[in-house]
């Protein structure tokens, strides 16, 4: 059996490429690093991937507002590309600045009301400054909402990863978010260590983000985007507390679990679809 192919996009000031190709790598995905310019020029062809990764970064040093020239560029040369890619039953997964395209290119939240318009043209929510006035770079803590269709949380419940950013505070109209929770297209919530709802609180709602809204999906669940970086915690000692954590196990005689962190498990759901 061939393996899954993943298209992590490159360029223009994008800076986790190597850690989600590395995430995909190990989650049993062929990731390829491809530049927008190939997918533009022809050079690659999108039709030869099942998984489509929009990373994080500042995209063109996040000019005009984070997201807005890489959604532009990608939308008037190969949106319909894309949106035949999406058709055709593929994930697509925008994490952090690649959250922000995505909702720039109106690909997320896909509401029905847009989506018989004018496909993947729409812009129905906004990534904008946080609350907090500052950048922030911090592990938070997320409940997911085991009702939603989200193809990469099957079988996740609580996870803990980092924001990097600095526009990532989520906002919608009232009429937006009320269709978004009857959709349980809300997959991810910034939430208190005890896995309840951080309630807007700072620093666990690290943005200001309304309903504490950390990541979405379209209703099929196949087009994922969250500000948080599951490609950051692809190891566990990545997390903060790992020597704590390891000190701790040794006095009670026992060893740090080598299984794949829930990082990695949101990409082998990815994986594991196909």
């Amino acid at each position: 059996m061939n393996k899954v192919k993943a298209l992590v996009l490159t360029g223009y000031g994008l800076n986790c490429d190597y850690e989600t190709a590395y995430a995909l790598k190990l989650a049993g995905a062929k990731a390829y690093r491809v530049h927008i310019n190939s997918l533009i020029d022809g050079t690659v062809m999108l039709k030869d991937f099942q998984i489509m990764v929009f990373v994080g970064g500042f995209s063109w040093g996040d000019d005009h507002g984070a997201g807005v020239i890489q959604a532009v560029r990608m939308n008037t040369n190969i949106g319909d590309q894309i949106l035949e890619f999406i058709e055709h039953g593929n994930l697509v997964l925008g994490i952090c600045n690649g959250f922000q395209t995505l909702v720039n290119m109106g690909l997320l939240p896909a509401l029905t009301k847009d989506t018989d318009t004018e496909p993947g043209k729409n812009r129905s929510v906004a990534l904008t400054c946080n609350d907090c006035g500052n950048f922030r770079d911090d592990w938070v803590h997320l409940k997911v909402n085991t009702a939603s269709p989200c193809v990469f949380t099957k079988g996740l419940d609580r996870l803990e990863f980092p924001v990097r950013h600095g526009e990532g505070k989520f906002y919608a109209s009232e009429s937006v978010i009320e269709e978004l929770i009857d959709n349980n297209q809300i997959v991810l919530r910034y939430a208190l260590p005890d896995g309840e709802p951080a309630g807007g609180l700072f620093p666990f709602n690290p943005n200001g983000s309304v309903n504490d809204i950390a990541g979405i999906s379209d209703p099929a669940g196949r087009i994922f985007g969250l500000m948080p970086h599951p490609e950051a915690f692809n190891h566990w000692t990545n997390h903060p507390d790992w020597t704590k954590t390891k000190e701790k196990l040794k006095r009670q005689d026992k060893k740090p679990d080598s299984g794949p962190t829930t990082g990695i498990l949101l990409f082998q759901n990815a994986v594991n679809y196909f």
